[in-house]
């Protein structure tokens, strides 16, 4: 209980810490915040409303906590672009943005997790080569150039086998489940292609690396092949360290998400938040880049958790 007590005291502060840090950023852009959101052609009168109704006649340290204060009560504000709430926006976004990213992180551990495996039991030196340069291979290709790949062989139009959209997202969107589905098919394929191969080294990296542990060499000495002990003795011992590279694969997904929404024209939080910097609608725009930050910050929480849980040498030394 004290740890988790004290995990959670320190995701307060670093959210708090990324907050502050999010809001900053945009006070200290070039010029009056209020101008560059009206836009240069904007009259004085439209400027001084803009102002009032964004709250930027208070000081800084009010400003903050109104934001914060609307924060902690599910109040993100309101696009000044389309007059809807930021809450509602991102929420439509995120509905697109979330599964693209649970399916491709399925799609990386369906491919990396069993080669990975595979790599670290191969005793030919040719079998070990071969894994490895393909997943060297995989980890070095471009999301871009992966994207454009598979739409060339698989996108609806254009490919060579037309069985996938290639672009857009279903207007319905879930409420037609299998078009929605169909549609995130290509970018979660060409993203988790990619983190599976980051996720086969790390496998293969970490199984290899409890081979030789002393309850591996006593299964194996009980009757278990060297597979079986792998299977139900080292994979334990390693998870730790692979709950680990999950969640950074996590991470990385979601950034490399957001690059495939643009190519696969996925109306996505990436898409989004590039739309909304190049219209200057830096309400949305704050509110998205701490809500990224929350992310990644809850990630590493629920990593140090999944920790203490799998394995009890974290108690000890806490």
């Amino acid at each position: 209980m004290r740890y988790a007590v004290r995990r959670t005291v320190a995701l307060i502060v670093a959210l708090t810490v990324s907050s502050i840090a999010v809001f900053a950023a945009l006070r200290i852009l070039p010029g009056d915040l209020a101008t560059v959101m009206a836009g240069t052609d904007a009259s004085a009168e439209r400027v001084a409303q803009l102002r009032v109704q964004l709250g930027l006649n208070h000081t800084l340290p009010d400003q903050y906590v109104l934001w914060l204060g609307g924060l902690l009560h599910g109040d993100l504000g309101t696009s000044m672009l389309t007059g809807a709430t930021v809450t509602h926006q991102i929420g439509s976004r995120a509905s697109v943005t979330l599964p693209l990213v649970l399916l491709s992180m399925a799609v990386s551990l369906l491919i990396g997790v069993p080669a990975g495996c595979q790599a670290a039991l191969a005793r030919g030196k040719r079998s070990r080569s071969i894994i490895h340069a393909i997943s060297l291979l995989g980890g070095a290709v471009p999301a871009i150039w992966a994207g454009m790949l598979l739409i060339l062989l698989f996108g609806s139009g254009v490919g060579v086998v037309p069985v996938l959209p290639s672009q857009g997202f279903p207007v319905d969107g879930w409420s037609a489940p299998l078009d929605a589905l169909r549609s995130l098919a290509l970018p979660a394929l060409t993203v988790g292609i990619i983190e599976g191969a980051q996720v086969m080294r790390y496998v293969r990296s970490g199984l290899s690396g409890v081979m030789d542990d002393d309850a591996v060499m006593m299964a194996m000495a009980g009757g278990m092949t060297r597979r079986e002990a792998a299977m139900t003795i080292g994979m334990r011992l390693a998870m730790p360290q692979l709950v680990s590279v999950a969640a950074l694969e996590l991470g990385s997904m979601i950034t490399g998400v957001m690059v495939v929404e643009s190519l696969f024209a996925l109306p996505g939080l990436g898409a989004g938040l590039v739309s909304d910097v190049g219209n200057r609608d830096l309400v949305v725009v704050q509110s998205e880049l701490f809500l990224l930050s929350a992310v990644f910050l809850v990630l590493g929480f629920l990593v140090d958790m999944a920790h203490r849980a799998l394995d009890p040498r974290v108690a000890v030394r806490s």
